[in-house]
């Protein structure tokens, strides 16, 4: 009895995983045909502000604690936004990247293969800064930094710029 169950679950659980599988796959091809239009906006400079360990501690020495914490909360979860969307960007650039990967042009295939390694890169540091924000959130004494995010978003957006996904003198739809 326990063995039935346990192969109908694993069976739900293949099922699950095949049909997300195939919903990325399907996702991924509509990313390529037109990159720009799926990605989302990120304010760097909101995003710095947020994360800033000297306007924490701004806020923290000109609000009462009660308040500080509400405001803290807020901050951390917008934060958190913008991680999130930043993690969303580098799925959709590590398959474009791959796509440029298979180029048959050498200097194509070379910028997006580095381009899909950066990307990959870059979402394990979102992943793991979401996982620090939502920590900090629970823990608010907590101090840990949040930096390396957006000085590896930045990269990942040049090596976008050489494999040419826009012109130079347009303003990046990435929101820099």
């Amino acid at each position: 009895m326990i063995t039935t169950i346990a192969l109908v679950f694993a069976a739900f659980v293949t099922l699950f995983v095949l049909l997300h599988l195939a919903r990325r796959r399907a996702l991924a091809v509509r990313w390529l045909h037109n990159p720009a239009a799926h990605l989302r906006s990120v304010d760097l400079e909101a995003f710095r502000n947020l994360i800033d360990p000297g306007e924490e501690q701004f806020l923290r020495t000109h609000l009462p604690p009660a308040e500080f914490r509400r405001i803290q909360k807020e901050r951390l979860l917008t934060a958190a936004e913008y991680v999130l969307a930043v993690a969303h960007n580098a799925t959709v650039l590590q398959h474009l990247g791959q796509a440029a990967r298979l180029s048959p042009d050498p200097p194509i295939a070379a910028s997006g293969g580095s381009l899909a390694d950066a990307a990959l890169q870059l979402r394990l540091v979102a992943f793991r800064s979401l996982a620090v924000l939502y920590l900090r959130i629970l823990l608010p004494g907590s101090h840990v930094s949040l930096s390396g995010v957006v000085e590896r978003y930045e990269s990942v957006i040049g090596q976008v710029v050489l494999l040419g996904l826009r012109q130079p003198t347009r303003s990046v739809p990435l929101s820099l």
